[in-house]
């Protein structure tokens, strides 16, 4: 893999360095806040090799890349100097942000809480994972340990992320709004200075400007950073506004912390804490009453959420409940055990299918979704295109979410979705081990009872048995040919692309139509070229408009790059759902570039995929 090139071909195709104002990533995805989404283009990234998936969601534009991710991430930043903190460059020039409204508002606000976390989450299962190793240490190796200056040491190291967390928060929500970063981390980190906790240690009346200041501890909490974080933002921009520039540089920054602290400490630290507790309350009603149906709801809806970027919008109600009132019931343990049923639909997959190959890449997959907690490979590249595993996801993610949730699973501790982290769930361990154990079994159980092999792909896709010499065009399936001036789409028509000719398509396999590369590819599947060993230039366009259905009902079965032999199947269609959302499925063949060679082509009668038409 050339992660060089493709770290500047990702950078191309979400519109260049000029259009990025924030890169960041997660686990599996390269994510991108854009100054204009438009100039991205979804089909040239989905169709780069090693990327799995392209998503929107949250205001962040998502490349997922698995694998590929931090080499990719590491020449980005390296190539072209972008930086999480680089802030967002304010040019009136720039395209017009999308103004809030009634409609948007709940997006906006959790694509701001979204990236506003990005930067926090690798930091906080770093801590979390360092916690469960300092407590399988004192637990089962060395108890004493525990009363040395050097666990006291380490734990610090490991509840820095958490304690620590709001100044954090400030910066990935500075960063989101382009404001100064450093304004809103200074702001916020007043909170949990010193001084301040020592005078809410003293349990005595604390006041600011005569303001009563309420004694509450800030250390762990995620919103009052988020508020202080938007005060800054205007603050900053009403005083750039104000004062003269030769001042800008002394009373901006003075101004910005000063303003914003002091209403961290009066109002917004106050509010910020209030929330906390009620979301909070909340979560913890759904536990006390529909807990065990809350957990499977949500394990179930998880497939869908990680593939729409939105998982990531849950993690501060997570690490709000882990702070108080110290654990989770709901938000981690379904988390886990949705990887747990990924990895468990592969595993059904790998029982079911024949072709040892792919057999052996869903059990490395399975592993991956249950040793490393990485789902997005095995979602994209199987569970998702096969479709029947989803049914699994799901079935699996609910039946142990439930029983984990009734057997009282509960997570005290931040640590990523994987079974090396049960330990975070600590004496209810036991409880999370059942409830994997299900999830693993009911998913692998459902989809290999509803997946099955699909013969019929497997027997077309063998090498083909009729050679064909390099002159031949064949017919690319079954069908009754039609001249191309008879289809109904102008482009075609009028020969406008090159003349060529129609089928109107009996079969759901669309082939080669003669010996040579297949050059172009459209990501959706409905358009692939050919180009001849002698050169002629050959493109199949399966259907009219079909490119509105965005790859729904095309399966691809070849790599773009691959040689070719004329009656090779390319491309496998549904043709049941096609035609039931209405297509035309014509099917085109034209030459687009005949090297000056005179080819007749057959144009009327039915044929068999294969036969030569020339």
């Amino acid at each position: 893999m050339d992660y060089e090139k493709l770290a500047k071909d990702v950078v191309n195709d979400v519109g260049g360095v000029d259009n990025i104002e924030v890169v960041t990533h997660c686990m599996t995805r390269l994510r991108f806040n854009l100054k204009d989404v438009s100039l991205a283009n979804k089909n040239d990234l989905e169709n780069l090799p090693g990327v799995l998936g392209v998503v929107y969601a949250g205001e962040q534009y998502m490349v997922i890349l698995g694998k590929n991710l931090l080499p990719v991430y590491e020449q980005i930043t390296k190539e072209f100097n972008l930086k999480t903190s680089d802030p967002i460059d304010e040019n009136l020039d720039h395209p017009r942000k999308e103004p809030l409204t009634w409609k948007n508002a709940g997006n906006k606000i959790i694509g701001f809480i979204s990236s506003s976390i990005t930067p926090l989450i690798p930091g906080l299962i770093a801590g979390g994972m360092l916690k469960v190793v300092l407590l399988l240490i004192v637990t089962f190796i060395n108890q004493p340990f525990s009363k040395t200056s050097g666990y006291q040491l380490i734990s610090a190291i490991a509840d820095a992320p958490f304690y620590f967390m709001p100044i954090i928060v400030a910066y990935g929500a500075a960063t989101k709004l382009g404001a100064t970063p450093v304004y809103a981390m200074v702001a916020t980190a007043s909170l949990l200075h010193n001084n301040f906790l020592t005078l809410v240690s003293a349990a005595k009346p604390i006041t600011l400007f005569g303001i009563s200041v309420r004694p509450l501890s800030y250390g762990s909490t995620l919103l009052p950073a988020l508020l202080i974080a938007l005060v800054c933002y205007y603050v900053e921009k009403w005083l750039n506004k104000i004062i003269p520039g030769i001042f800008k540089s002394i009373f901006v920054g003075m101004g910005t912390i000063f303003i914003a602290g002091s209403l961290g400490f009066l109002i917004l630290g106050p509010i910020g804490n209030m929330l906390g507790q009620v979301i909070a309350a909340v979560f913890m009603f759904l536990n006390a009453t529909v807990g065990p149906l809350a957990v499977g709801l949500l394990a179930a809806a998880l497939p869908w959420m990680v593939m729409a970027g939105m998982h990531t919008a849950l993690i501060p109600f997570m690490t709000q409940m882990i702070s108080k009132p110290g654990y989770d019931p709901i938000i981690r343990p379904a988390f886990i055990l949705h990887n747990m049923s990924e990895g468990g639909a592969n595993i059904g997959v790998a029982l079911r299918s024949k072709n040892k190959e792919f057999k052996s890449e869903c059990w490395s997959l399975a592993i991956g979704c249950i040793v490393a907690g990485v789902t997005e490979p095995a979602i994209y590249g199987v569970n998702l295109k096969l479709k029947k595993p989803m049914y699994g996801v799901m079935a699996g993610g609910f039946a142990g979410g439930l029983v984990a949730s009734l057997l009282g699973a509960r997570a005290y501790l931040m640590g990523y979705s994987n079974v090396l982290s049960l330990p975070i769930f600590e004496n209810t361990i036991w409880a999370m081990v059942v409830g994997v154990i299900v999830s693993i079994g009911v998913s692998a159980i459902v989809t290999f009872i509803l997946y099955r092999d699909d013969e019929e792909t497997k027997s077309v896709t063998k090498p083909v048995s009729i050679n064909h010499s390099d002159d031949d065009i064949v017919a690319v399936s079954d069908g009754s040919l039609m001249d191309i001036s008879q289809v109904s789409d102008e482009a075609f028509a009028s020969k406008a692309l090159g003349d060529g000719v129609a089928l109107k398509l009996a079969n759901d396999f669309i082939c080669s139509p003669a010996n040579g590369t297949l050059v172009t590819l459209f990501p959706t599947g409905h358009a692939f070229g050919v180009v001849t060993k002698d050169g002629v230039e050959l493109l199949v366009h399966i259907g009219i408009d079909t490119v509105k259905a965005q790859g729904n009902g095309f399966n691809v079965l070849i790599n773009q790059g691959d040689e070719v032999k004329a009656g090779q199947p390319v491309v496998k269609v549904d043709r049941d759902k096609l035609e039931n959302e209405n297509y035309d499925l014509t099917t085109i063949l034209v030459i687009t570039d005949d090297k000056d060679k005179n080819i007749e082509l057959k144009r009327t009668g039915f044929v068999k995929s294969g036969d030569k038409i020339n």
